[in-house]
């Protein structure tokens, strides 16, 4: 099991429209991708410009599709990250859960 977490960074004002296409992303992600166990995303309670999406894939193969669905170009690579200051990104294997 591969675990993937990424902090969204949201230029100052941007975070509703980061959170609904993040919803978007997260219903199209539970409908369409099998391989995708977990896809949660989190606003911080502190500052609404920035989210923590918490992801678990199957294998390195399934977090490979999810990149290369029509859904995460658009919604992703098209709506979100032209908004974003700075993101991080994590890769992890899951030990126990």
């Amino acid at each position: 099991m591969i675990v993937l977490v990424v902090k969204y960074y949201v230029n100052p004002g941007h975070g509703d429209a980061v959170a609904e296409a993040l919803t978007r992303m997260a219903q199209l992600v539970r409908e369409r991708e099998p391989g995708c166990r977990m896809y949660h995303v989190c606003r911080a309670t502190d500052n609404p410009d920035t989210f923590l999406l918490y992801e678990q894939y199957d294998d390195e193969a399934a977090r490979a599709a999810h990149r290369a669905t029509p859904h995460f170009q658009e919604i992703v690579e098209g709506t979100v990250r032209p908004l974003l200051q700075d993101s991080a990104r994590e890769l992890y294997t899951l030990v126990a859960g």
